[in-house]
């Protein structure tokens, strides 16, 4: 498909007003400290929060959806601030990080910024359904879920792809099936 001027325009005028939106965001020490953290296997958690914060601006954007409080709440929906690969004793958490992170993200985000319910929902609600009590209450809190998800996958992916180790990836995809088949 051949680009035109006019969505070429749309594309850099998308991408500068996401920008803006998020700006105050990206530029606090807090949200700066994610680029300490790895999210998934190279990916830090600042790069991975600030793509799922694009794909879902974009998507809230083109259904006429709240795509402001999309792009802020998945900017912050990981702003746990500790390596959750080291042992559940070393970083002191009181449950399974992929549990409890949603909460400490959460208590950094409103100790830092001034969030409104949809961000909020955002933040607490991202890990559903592995959280199954824990639903989102927006579309919005919905579509931050599943590119969530979509990020993670296509960063793992990436990842095995460059070091070519789809043998060791298979194996993770059979577990992965094993549990979700056990779940039902």
């Amino acid at each position: 498909m051949i680009k035109t001027k006019n969505e070429n325009t749309n594309i850099f005028s998308d991408e500068k007003e996401f920008e803006a939106i998020i700006s105050d965001l990206t530029t606090n020490w807090a949200v700066q400290e994610m680029n300490q953290y790895i999210q998934h296997f190279d990916t830090s958690c600042f790069d991975h929060c600030k793509k799922v914060a694009y794909y879902s601006y974009l998507i809230c954007k083109k259904h006429g959806l709240d795509y402001r409080s999309a792009a802020r709440g998945a900017m912050l929906h990981d702003l746990f601030l500790y390596n959750w690969r080291k042992s559940q004793r070393d970083v002191k958490l009181e449950g399974l990080h992929a549990f409890v992170h949603p909460k400490i993200a959460f208590q950094n985000a409103i100790h830092l910024f001034q969030l409104n319910e949809k961000e909020q929902d955002i933040i607490l609600k991202h890990m559903w359904p592995l959280t199954i009590f824990a639903v989102p209450k927006y579309r919005e809190s919905f579509i931050i879920t599943f590119v969530d998800k979509y990020c993670a996958i296509e960063e793992t992916l990436t990842y095995f792809q460059k070091k070519k180790r789809f043998r060791q990836l298979s194996r993770y995809a059979y577990i992965f099936l094993a549990m979700v088949i056990l779940r039902l």
